[in-house]
């Protein structure tokens, strides 16, 4: 989908309007009949500023693939329609997301509030059918949504699918043997991401985050880690978000970590940020979060770099995720003081070895971490190995 900004025209801008104007991000929508080819004006643009905001996206003004669908998920509210599990084009929606927020606080376990009305979603939604006396068929029509409307919550004191997913880490144990990690380099192929001249050379971001990555599997998979790449050195063709979490999915990793850099108009602009599934004041990834959080100071400690901090995002990348995943920007490309820093071979070992120390840090009991910077990785193999006896 080629992106919608400010300035253009027609059928689409006018579905955006109407979506804005029912989630009350835009005051007025033009009537039918009174203008049939909508401007993507100004103040249509703030009101996307202000959804992409709200809802964890990249904050641009503009409605592309990933926000276009997360705008057509947000105009459905619990109720409005009737929900069940479809194999090959599931229900997605914010009603979705909501019901499965409901089940979690009812003490069913429907995975991750994804919005999406996959077979666990279905499976916690016949438990609770088959619990206050409906037909268990799994699907949620007018007579389930009004027993979940009736019922309060059961689980008190915190939120049980973020204490599952810590639960089932720590039950993995603390060695790095035979987990595995998919690493995802951005970009690729025709899409080169943030390209800087540089007198007679040009860097460009595909290149150096793929030699990050090479780097990383090498070192991970010396540890005792199996390693996959979401791509080659010149894939041929494009990955989408979804592409490559797709691929984390079906390969059955235990990370998923995605390496970026940032760019910006500013050259001023520089530092490394990592991110991780989660929005303001909704769900979030618990093990997500701590694993964004360990990169990030290692990374900073280790290198020098500005400290941009972690941040909750709802990328596709990682809210589609059956695994805790993490997207980190090392740097801003557009900076020379970060660049400089960045095609350097020995600054992007540092880079490596701070993330294998993060993932390292991840399975250590928490009485058994050690302080950030601390960790010597080239004897990760047999820190692993003491850990596994």
């Amino acid at each position: 989908m080629r992106a919608i900004r400010r300035g253009a025209r027609g059928a689409a801008v006018a579905e955006i309007r109407s979506i804005l104007v029912v989630l009350d991000l835009l005051v007025d929508a033009p009537s039918p009949g009174f203008d049939a080819d909508p401007e993507f004006d100004a103040d249509t643009e703030r009101a996307v500023r202000a959804f992409q905001q709200s809802h964890g996206l990249t904050v641009d003004g503009e409605v592309g693939d990933e926000t276009w669908r997360s705008l057509d998920a947000a105009r459905w509210r619990l109720g409005q329609r009737a929900l069940f599990h479809t194999v090959g084009d599931p229900y997605i929606g914010d009603d979705v997301r909501q019901l499965q927020e409901r089940l979690l606080e009812m003490g069913f376990n429907p995975g991750r509030a994804d919005g999406i009305y996959g077979s666990r979603t279905a499976h916690a939604v016949a438990q609770f059918q088959r619990e206050v006396g409906l037909r268990p068929d799994g699907e949620c029509g007018p007579a389930t949504v009004g027993a979940l409307r009736r019922l309060g919550r059961k689980v008190i004191g915190g939120r049980p699918q973020l204490l599952r997913e810590a639960e089932t880490f720590r039950d993995s144990g603390p060695t790095l043997l035979g987990k595995r990690i998919v690493i995802d380099p951005g970009h690729g192929g025709p899409d080169t991401g943030h390209v800087v001249p540089d007198g007679p050379l040009r860097w460009a971001e595909a290149d150096l985050v793929y030699d990050l990555a090479a780097r990383l599997e090498g070192r991970l998979a010396a540890a005792g880690m199996r390693v996959n790449l979401t791509r080659g050195p010149q894939p041929a063709a494009a990955l989408s978000d979804r592409d490559r979490v797709q691929l984390a999915n079906e390969l059955g990793a235990d990370l998923l970590i995605s390496i970026h850099l940032d760019g910006y108009r500013n050259p001023e602009a520089e530092g490394v940020a990592t991110y991780h599934y989660g929005t303001v004041s909704g769900p979030t990834s618990i093990v997500g979060e701590r694993l964004a959080k360990l990169v990030q100071r290692e990374i900073v400690v280790r290198t020098g770099l500005r400290d941009c901090q972690t941040h909750a995002k709802t990328w596709e990348l990682l809210r589609l995720s059956r695994m805790p995943a993490v997207r980190v920007d090392v740097g801003y490309l557009t900076s020379p003081s970060d660049r400089e820093r960045l095609i350097d071979p020995a600054f992007r070992e540092r880079v490596v070895e701070a993330m294998m120390a993060a993932v390292q840090r991840m399975y250590l009991p928490v009485e058994a971490d050690v302080p950030t910077g601390s960790i010597d990785v080239s004897l990760l193999r047999a820190l692993t190995n003491s850990n596994s006896i």
